[in-house]
């Protein structure tokens, strides 16, 4: 299935870059019949380099003679489109990614490599859409403060700060969250309250962001995510998609786990969790990887169902955030 997905959205990253290229040479043409001239400077200019290319193959080494002539045409190019006040930006081909133009890879270190616009790509086919299905009108923009009590009711909440306040502040660090996501320093989410409360919006607006940055992102609930490691790990019929979804887990700049807590707890489970965040805590892959945890659970909860360890982990390396309030859904 996996190597199906690849193969259909490189057709489609291609038919994508046509289309731009298409576009782009048509745009030209028009800029051709207003200002002939560029065309002839730029007719000239693939000719001496085309003569530049040939006199290489032919083991020629005295290239200077092409040089100076391409180099002059480029000059006499630049001043035309000053004089013109042409942006040749304009023309180019517009590709939705500017990082690999649509092709799907980049070069690292003289090394081709999948473009994260690609990976993102193939995780929301094979992992994510259910959970990202919507995500675009999940953001910080459409978020309802004013479904949020601004009623201070310590008795009730703990807090001493409405329910509005509260989530205000929230927002205020999801967004701290964001802008200093490539800082190391930077610490990981856990969201924890009941249900209703804005949990998983905050947590999709997150992932909305991240995602225009170039980011790739992975959203599972805790029983998804636990069941397919722990079935890949140690099921005899594991295949190549299991692996890669291990992979993913540890090396993907965003995960979001959710509804911690509603897993099958047992030692297997927990230990593949500890794994997982401690791997990600650890940088292991050489670049910034952060999660968000959403549950029902308290830390004090997370100290008492897990092992120590998980909830010290969670205690020092998380900024931990209770919602509270009355449940969203019921006053939609």
């Amino acid at each position: 299935m996996a190597d199906k997905n690849l193969e259909n959205l490189l057709s489609e990253y291609e038919q994508k870059r046509r289309k731009a290229q298409m576009e782009s040479e048509k745009s030209i043409s028009q800029l051709y019949e207003r200002f002939p001239g560029l065309e002839e400077i730029d007719d000239e200019l693939n000719k001496y380099e085309i003569s530049k290319s040939k006199a290489i193959l032919s083991g020629k080494n005295d290239l200077q003679e092409y040089d100076k002539l391409i180099e002059n045409l480029k000059k006499k190019k630049e001043q035309f489109l000053q004089e013109k006040k042409i942006d040749i930006n304009l023309y180019k081909p517009k590709y939705e990614c500017k990082m690999c133009n649509d092709t799907g890879y980049i070069q690292e270190n003289n090394k081709s490599i999948m473009c994260n616009c690609l990976k993102q790509r193939l995780l929301n086919l094979s992992y994510n859409q259910s959970n990202l299905s919507d995500i675009k009108n999940m953001n910080f923009n459409n978020f309802n403060i004013s479904l949020f009590s601004d009623e201070v009711d310590t008795k009730k909440y703990i807090i001493k700060c409405s329910p509005r306040q509260n989530i205000l502040n929230i927002k205020n660090a999801c967004i701290k969250f964001i802008d200093n996501f490539d800082n190391l320093e930077e610490k990981n989410l856990f969201f924890c309250g009941n249900t209703g409360l804005g949990k998983t919006y905050m947590s999709n607006a997150i992932a909305n962001e991240i995602l225009k940055k170039g980011k790739t992102v992975l959203y599972q609930t805790a029983p998804v995510l636990l069941e397919t490691v722990i079935d890949g790990k140690f099921n005899k019929y594991k295949n190549q998609n299991s692996d890669e979804f291990y992979k993913n887990v540890l090396t993907v700049d965003l995960l979001i786990i959710d509804d911690l807590g509603t897993e099958n707890i047992n030692s297997m489970t927990v230990s593949e969790l500890f794994t997982i965040l401690n791997t990600r805590i650890l940088n292991l892959n050489n670049k910034p990887t952060k999660t968000i945890i959403s549950t029902n659970l308290s830390i004090e909860q997370i100290f008492k169902i897990y092992e120590e360890r998980i909830g010290s982990r969670i205690a020092g390396y998380y900024n931990i955030y209770q919602f509270i309030g009355d449940d969203l859904r019921l006053k939609r």
